[in-house]
């Protein structure tokens, strides 16, 4: 059992940067994938951002390339997803999340947050 709690999130203007940060607990978040989702109002969830469970494998999506970057300290049981050069259209609830599987689906993740607000402004 994993448990995710984000934190991070806030108004920013567009440009800007925030860094999100998402503490685990339990024993096994070192062996799971982590994810970053986002969800715009009436949008669906997509995804973001995902790293394995080493951090040798991380992935982003084409909207937020060169923007957006995954990372993870297992040390600490902490994923984190920097983000800069921010643009209204990131405005969204963001949510990570743990899996078994390394991916891009949101089906593939097992465990979620209940999400951080981000809002930027133009």
């Amino acid at each position: 059992q994993v448990q995710l709690v984000e934190s991070g999130g806030g108004l920013v203007q567009a440009g800007g940067s925030l860094r999100l940060s998402c503490a685990a607990s339990g024993r096994t978040f070192s062996s799971n994938a982590m994810g970053w989702f986002r969800q715009a109002p009436g949008k669906e969830r997509e995804f973001a951002a995902a790293i394995s469970w080493s951090g040798g494998l991380t992935y982003t999506a084409d909207s937020v390339k060169g923007r957006f970057t995954i990372s993870r300290d297992n040390a600490k049981n902490t994923v984190y997803l920097q983000m800069n050069s921010l643009k209204p259209e990131d405005t969204a609830v963001y949510y990570c999340a743990a899996g078994a599987i390394y991916g891009l689906r949101a089906g593939q993740y097992d465990y979620w947050g209940q999400g951080t607000q981000v809002t930027v402004s133009s």
